[in-house]
C-alpha cells in the first residue's frame, strides 16, 4: 500500500458533526497540522468525506 500525507487545511468550525468526527479519526486537530497513513479503502473514504478540507499528497 501507497503512503500519503494528510494535511488538515481548512477549520472543522461550522462542518457537519460526522465530518468532524472523521477529521480527528484522521488524526488531525489543527490547521496545518500533517499525519502520515497507509493508503487503504476506509482511509480513502474518510478522505473523500473531508476532502474539501484536508490536502492528500502520495509519498
Amino acid at each position: 500500500m501507497a503512503k500519503v500525507s494528510i494535511k488538515l487545511t481548512k477549520s472543522v468550525i461550522g462542518t457537519k458533526p460526522n465530518q468532524r468526527k472523521t477529521v480527528e479519526a484522521l488524526g488531525l486537530k489543527k490547521i496545518g497540522q500533517v499525519t502520515e497513513k497507509e493508503m487503504t479503502p476506509q482511509l480513502r473514504g474518510m478522505i473523500d468525506v473531508v476532502q474539501h478540507l484536508v490536502e492528500v499528497k502520495e509519498i
